[in-house]
């Protein structure tokens, strides 16, 4: 049972403890307990389990109308419930009396009942920084030496016959104040001293965060987690997030008491799931996918591909058996991208039950446009799960789907990060001004050093939303607007106004978020350009899916002495280079004259255009130094290059233009030359023939990069295409 998975409220109902006094040896696990709620949170039951207790329910199925004390007194419900339950109870019972729905405890009811009799009073109430609700009662408080001095009613502890004399002139009614009642009762002297009631002031038992967050933090012991109030040097039984503060206390929940030790990581995280395994076509699960192009953003062709292909289509056998079909609502806001989109519906379209694109032409904001998906999944008695995914995502873990439904939460993500960076979709933390802050934990979750599945108060991006909760708790109709906050920041506030718990999990990698700074989009094929800003996703597209195995598996070959050939581009790279070069254009003409490069004067043209021509000399240099440079210094023992440049270029050879290239030698200390299409299929002829060995390589493959020395050795010549188009990459490196 995953104890962070507490129900957060607006109200805070009521649990009474009723603990056997310690006798000699007698067990206090076999003590008596009743909770006043109509649900049992799952942190309740949590925290039973772990301490042996058994428990029944007060009040079931009562309405609480015992008003919103957050902003005015209130909680009189809470005083009605105790003093019924108190009637039927043995003289000789302890009774803890707390608000349930936003508490942690650290610890069980032995150590509680000691340090309860320890303070050798009958009833004792946790104490507080601040007073409510009635300020002008403060100096009627009996002053203390050390620690807090006003009274919070969210917990207290006492013999049953006192508490029945504490709550016997009670005769208020359900939305009324119950801690301005106890308040009065104990500043006066007479009844606090016939009662016998008294402060925890020094958090040993009650711990209330509310004005108090700074004395609060983990303290991590062998197999458990404690709360400690480092102004006190205490350790607090029961840590109440009170008032404004129900934040830590979700932050406070992921870990204690045992929800997640460095010892044992998260203990909870693999229970309450909804298994899918096994599962018959009838009770596949239906969702709704709402993708979200909001900005040009690289690889969106690739996210499509990715989309259909790991795990997400309808079909049974590509989706873990979750689902016959699903509908899916995708949102084209950026006009950039419609070719792609337009291309994948052509493609894919029919292989889901239904599609709604709306693209930017029906001029719709961002807000709508998602309100408007999750009220198509509100609508459709099928949808069971809204998965939300913004075009930027990389998901990688093609089982994303399954997990996120089996961890059965009402709103959850994968987490994702981006490169090299400690940037993710969640926020550990939030300012006091409802921006980010950084927990404590948040590098240790993000860098997967303390893996579970954590309560968040802000997602982004990516995330899951049960149907459920979208027709009861989030059934307003605009979920992603609130004052001056952006779209993600007005969605996630009032998720949690709404008391809807949001969780991150990083039990498994998904993958990452694409940078879409510097995206230029002047270009054919604009992701070409991407290699510095988002490497990963570059070389997953464009370097051939066997460079990693060239050494591993020997794949270099020594077709000729000192020549080698090996793997280098893929083929959408070849035909992206080909097909960016014929969209520029601006071929040369193959004479000796060429403005291009210094001097003027071309001693063996070929038709071409130069790197630099496109703007892509830095890209280039990067694609060297990161892929061909170790190749080099591999295959050529001693020699270390940084693969510096002056001429590189891509050349085109047609028997009606320049069939073929005159013997030379090339003015570098290596050439790089690249086949950028096939033979037999784009062309035929071609070749490259080392004269001095009388050797030649006439049939290269695609993506494949023949590397040579470039002077005294290996003089050279371009052998005769006969028909179609051949194109090659030519790089002269380290002239």
């Amino acid at each position: 049972m995953r104890a962070f998975a507490f129900i957060l409220a607006w109200i805070s109902l009521c649990a009474v403890f009723a603990l056997t006094r310690c006798k000699e040896q007698r067990e206090l696990a076999e003590a008596f307990l009743e909770t006043v709620l109509t649900i049992c949170s799952l942190l309740w039951r949590m925290w039973l389990q772990l301490f042996y207790l058994s428990w029944k329910v007060l009040g079931n199925g009562d309405t609480w109308n015992g008003g919103d004390y957050m902003t005015a007194p209130g909680g009189g419900q809470k005083v009605n419930l105790l003093k019924a339950a108190l009637q039927n109870m043995e003289e000789d019972k302890v009774v803890l009396f707390i608000d349930s729905y936003d508490v942690v405890f650290a610890s069980g009811p032995k150590e509680l009942l000691k340090k309860f009799q320890q303070t050798n009073h009958k009833v004792v109430f946790s104490a507080e920084t601040l007073i409510w609700p009635d300020r002008h009662l403060e100096d009627k408080y009996p002053h203390v030496r050390e620690g807090k001095r006003f009274l919070g009613s969210g917990g207290f502890i006492g013999y049953v016959p006192n508490l029945k004399e504490m709550v016997s002139d009670w005769s208020g009614k359900d939305n009324d104040s119950d801690q301005l009642f106890f308040t009065k009762i104990y500043i006066n002297p007479e009844k606090r001293k016939s009662i016998n009631i008294t402060l925890d002031n020094k958090c040993r038992m009650f711990q209330n965060l509310y004005g108090s967050l700074d004395e609060v933090v983990l303290k991590f012991e062998d197999g458990r987690v404690r709360a400690r109030n480092v102004l006190y040097d205490t350790l607090p039984v029961i840590v109440h997030g009170n008032g404004p503060t129900k934040l830590q206390i979700n932050y406070l929940g992921n870990y204690i008491p045992k929800v997640w030790t460095f010892e044992t990581g998260c203990s909870g995280c693999l229970e309450d799931l909804r298994p899918l395994s096994g599962l018959k076509e009838s009770e596949y699960h239906w969702w709704f996918i709402g993708i979200f192009i909001q900005q040009p953003t690289p690889f969106v062709s690739v996210f499509f591909e990715r989309l259909h292909k790991t795990g997400i289509p309808p079909k049974p056998t590509q989706t873990l058996h979750l689902q016959p079909g699903e509908r899916n609502k995708l949102y084209n806001g950026e006009q950039h991208h419609e070719g792609q989109v337009n291309s994948f519906l052509k493609d894919h379209g029919t292989d889901y039950l239904d599609v709604k694109v709306i693209g930017p032409e029906e001029n719709i904001d961002r807000e709508t446009s998602r309100n408007l998906g999750f009220e198509m999944c509100r609508q459709d008695k099928d949808c069971e799960y809204f998965f939300s995914v913004d075009i930027e995502v990389v998901l990688k873990n093609k089982d994303t789907l399954k997990i996120l439904i089996e961890q059965n939460e009402p709103v959850i993500a994968p987490m994702i990060t981006r490169e090299g960076r400690l940037w993710t979709n969640f926020w550990g933390a939030l300012s006091a001004d409802g921006y980010y802050a950084r927990s404590e934990d948040y590098v240790d979750i993000v860098q997967r050093r303390r893996v579970g599945v954590w309560n968040v108060p802000y997602l982004t991006k990516v995330y899951m939303v049960k149907a459920s909760v979208l027709r009861e708790e989030l059934s307003a109709n605009d979920l992603f607007s609130f004052g001056n906050m952006d779209m993600d920041m007005a969605f996630c506030h009032n998720v949690r106004n709404k008391g809807v718990f949001m969780y991150v999990t990083n039990m498994h990698t998904f993958g990452r978020l694409l940078s879409t700074e510097n995206y230029q989009m002047t270009h054919l094929h604009n992701d070409l350009w991407q290699i510095f800003e988002n490497p990963m996703d570059w070389e997953e597209r464009y370097i051939h899916e066997n460079y990693t195995k060239i050494m591993r598996d020997k794949l270099i070959e020594t077709p000729c002495p000192d020549v080698y050939w090996f793997p280098i581009l893929s083929v959408t790279g070849c035909d992206h280079i080909v097909e960016e070069m014929e969209n520029f254009g601006q071929w040369s003409g193959g004479g000796n004259t060429d403005t291009r490069i210094q001097g003027g004067y071309e001693n063996v043209p070929t038709i071409d255009i130069h790197m630099t021509q496109i703007n892509y000399q830095k890209e280039w240099h990067k694609i060297l130094l990161d892929y061909v440079a170790p190749i080099t210094e591999k295959m050529y023992p001693g020699y270390y290059t940084k693969a510096q440049f002056e001429l590189a270029f891509v050349v085109r050879y047609k028997p009606d233009e320049q069939p073929l290239l005159r013997p030379h030698h090339d003015a570098s200390t290596f050439t790089v030359n690249i086949a950028l299409n096939q033979k037999q299929i784009d062309y035929q002829g071609g070749g490259c023939r080392f004269l001095r060995y009388n050797c030649s390589v006439e049939a290269p493959r695609k993506g494949w990069a023949l590397m040579h020395p470039g002077r005294l050795t290996h003089y050279h010549e371009g052998l005769r295409v006969t028909a179609g188009t051949r194109y090659i990459a030519v790089s002269f490196v380290d002239p």
